[in-house]
Parts: structure tokens; C-alpha cells; sequence
């Protein structure tokens, strides 16, 4: 039993009778878990375990880089800051990993904005979102799941305007943006 699993047993809120693995792969494993209500009604929750991840905002000339790739789950290109699996212990060192793989920059500072759930009723899965500044250019390294992804610089203004319009759709980056407006650009 993980934390997760240990954390929600001991939350007095519901109780875990059992819970079991139905499917998995490398990305994530989907649980279906027995439960019991406080009032004593039982239940099933399924939910998705996933590793965090991070999300970077690369902050230049009162803009920033964006990415854009084609998302098999919802069937288009979309726009969104660097992003990717937390797959080290240390999130700034990812962030950064993250965001020279994608976009080929690398950041002088790295500033930590906060972390979010990134779908609490469907999954366990957190963002960790940075802001990285004093950039320098440099060569990618993206996996081949983003052969097809493309960068561009777009103006703070341009970016609203991108949400505004619906093209930017990713509620990850459209959350980071919110806090990085009400933290503090």
C-alpha cells in the first residue's frame, strides 16, 4: 500500500475496505477501491495514479515560450508552457531538465510557484509549477513522442488573447498562469 492509499485510510473521511489494480502501464495505473461512507454506505471509487509532473513558464521580454504538439487524447495541436513527468526526486532540477528538452532554453533562475492538484477527483497526479527567467538558447533533446512539437515566443498580451480565443485549452498552464499573475509576475 503507498501513501496515497495509507493517507486516504487514515483520513476517517472513508474508509478503503480494499483496493486492487485493474489496469497499468508505464504511465499510470487505474484502481477501483471499495469503500464506506461515513455514514456507513458503501461505494467504489475508481481513480488513475500517475506520476507528478512539472510546468515551467519561460519568462522573457514580458512574453513567453510556449509549445505546441499534437495530443492524442483530445485529438488536436495544442498550446501550453513546458511540461513533462516529474521523473527525479529534485522538481526544480526537472524543471529545468524539462523545459532545455523542449524548448532547447536554459534558465540563470528557477522560481517555485506552487504545487496544484492537477485533477483531484479523477487522479492523484500534483503539478509543480516554476517560473525560469535569464534564459539562453540552446539545442533540444525532445523524446519522440514530441518529434512534432514546434516553439514559439508569444507577448503577455498575445497569450491572454490566446486563452481568450480558446486556443490555448490546457488547464495546467492556463492554473500556472493564474498564479503566476496572483504571486507575483
Amino acid at each position: 500500500m503507498d501513501a496515497h492509499q495509507q493517507e486516504r485510510l487514515s483520513s476517517g473521511v472513508i474508509t478503503t475496505v480494499s483496493s486492487r489494480e485493474v489496469y497499468t502501464n508505464p504511465w499510470m495505473t487505474v484502481r477501483e477501491d471499495e469503500i464506506v461512507h461515513p455514514d456507513g454506505t458503501p461505494g467504489l471509487y475508481g481513480y488513475v495514479q500517475r506520476a507528478d509532473f512539472v510546468l515551467v513558464i519561460p519568462e522573457e521580454n514580458d512574453g513567453f515560450h510556449l509549445v505546441e504538439e499534437y495530443r492524442y487524447p483530445i485529438g488536436r495541436r495544442s498550446w501550453s508552457f513546458p511540461q513533462g513527468s516529474a521523473k527525479v526526486p529534485d522538481r526544480e532540477d526537472e524543471a529545468r531538465t524539462e523545459l532545455a528538452e523542449e524548448t532547447g532554453l536554459r534558465a540563470e533562475s528557477m522560481r517555485f510557484l506552487a504545487r496544484l492538484d492537477n485533477s483531484h477527483g479523477l487522479s492523484d497526479q500534483s503539478m509543480h509549477a516554476f517560473v525560469a527567467t535569464g534564459l539562453t538558447r540552446g539545442d533540444t533533446a525532445r523524446e519522440v513522442t514530441e518529434q512534432d512539437m514546434r516553439q514559439q515566443w508569444v507577448s503577455r498580451a498575445d497569450f491572454e488573447q490566446m486563452i481568450r480565443r480558446g486556443e490555448i485549452t490546457d488547464s495546467s498552464s492556463v492554473a500556472a498562469y493564474g498564479l503566476y499573475r496572483l504571486l507575483g509576475s
